[in-house]
């Protein structure tokens, strides 16, 4: 049976479910966030009819909807994170939730879940961060192009084969890269255009499919091969992340890749300037504390953000 497991990251908390010895999905945590299914008692800071606002023990407001016709503006009440807070290009949203009482099935936490590990098989997380990094990944005869906008995640196909072949042969990708990208939300999937009834069909069929155990709803391929898929929004996908923390998550791999290498010496952690601005001070000590080894960072402007390299070199 699939497993969750954890890496306790510097700066974030990492999760895969292993098949075998494969991932088939992964999550992102960073401290401090509020995540789906933790239960919080709040204020009810403002109410319109069914909706208003609370407010978290952090002192942060949290949308919440789904309210009784009796709740009351200044009465305290148990709630659930339906929803983490999103960052958008443009705007922010704040974390939504809803009275415990009527939040229905509760999210499993696969944090609390996972078995944790220190660290996960070689290139496991590699893959997937460098997929998420780039919006890219191919398939034989293709590949898949992720975009994300304040609407949507987008997800062009492109390829040299017919349009039919490279529709379905996309088919078995896109199944794989949706819970590898933790996406959820609305989901638009632009395939090439099929000009029969039957070809169309064949990709709904395919689609059926390959997606039986992503919880979902989707509409058929119109006549311009679009297709749109609503899944769960439990919070930002690593897409999302990339989309609008580029420098935050590549800070987070230079730090893993500095845990990650062995040996007596000092660390030695070469980053783009940008990088070395955002490394907090308590993320280096803790990283000095993990490896039980000294920290030296330099910063090298001719790297891209995502390329940090971590050595061990001789004490000075």
């Amino acid at each position: 049976m699939p497993e969750w497991i954890v890496e306790e990251g510097i700066g974030e908390r990492r999760a895969l479910l292993m098949s075998g010895g494969t991932p088939i999905a992964a999550k992102v945590r960073w401290p401090g966030e509020l995540y789906a299914g933790a239960e919080f008692d709040g204020k009810l800071v403002s109410k319109s009819g069914a909706r208003g606002t609370a407010q978290h023990p952090s002192g942060r407001e949290v949308l919440v909807d789904k309210l009784p016709r009796d709740a009351s503006e200044g009465a305290s009440y148990r709630f659930a994170i339906t929803r983490a807070a999103m960052t958008e290009r443009g705007r922010f949203k704040l974390a939504a939730a809803r009275p415990a009482a009527h939040a229905g099935a509760q999210v499993q936490d696969r944090f609390e879940q996972g078995a944790s590990v220190r660290k996960f098989p070689a290139g496991a997380w590699e893959d997937i961060w460098h997929a998420a990094s780039s919006g890219e990944v191919e398939f034989p005869g293709g590949s898949l192009l992720f975009a994300v906008t304040p609407a949507m995640t987008l997800i062009d196909i492109d390829g040299s084969l017919s349009p039919r072949e490279l529709a379905l042969a996309a088919v078995p990708a896109i199944a794989r890269w949706l819970p590898l990208f933790d996406l959820g939300g609305m989901i638009g999937i632009d395939f090439p255009t099929l000009q029969t009834r039957a070809d169309r069909k064949a990709v709904d069929a395919a689609l059926e499919e390959a997606l039986r155990d992503f919880p979902h709803e989707r509409t058929a391929m119109n006549g311009f091969g679009f297709v749109q898929i609503v899944a769960r929004l439990e919070g930002p996908s690593l897409l999302d992340r990339f989309a609008t923390s580029r420098v935050g998550m590549a800070a987070r791999m230079a730090l893993r890749r500095a845990e990650m290498v062995e040996g007596p010496g000092v660390t030695l952690l070469t980053v783009h300037p940008a990088l070395k601005a955002k490394l907090k001070p308590e993320w280096c000590a803790e990283l000095e504390r993990r490896t039980a080894r000294a920290v030296r960072i330099e910063s090298d402007p001719g790297l891209a953000i995502e390329a940090a390299t971590a050595q061990i070199v001789e004490h000075d």
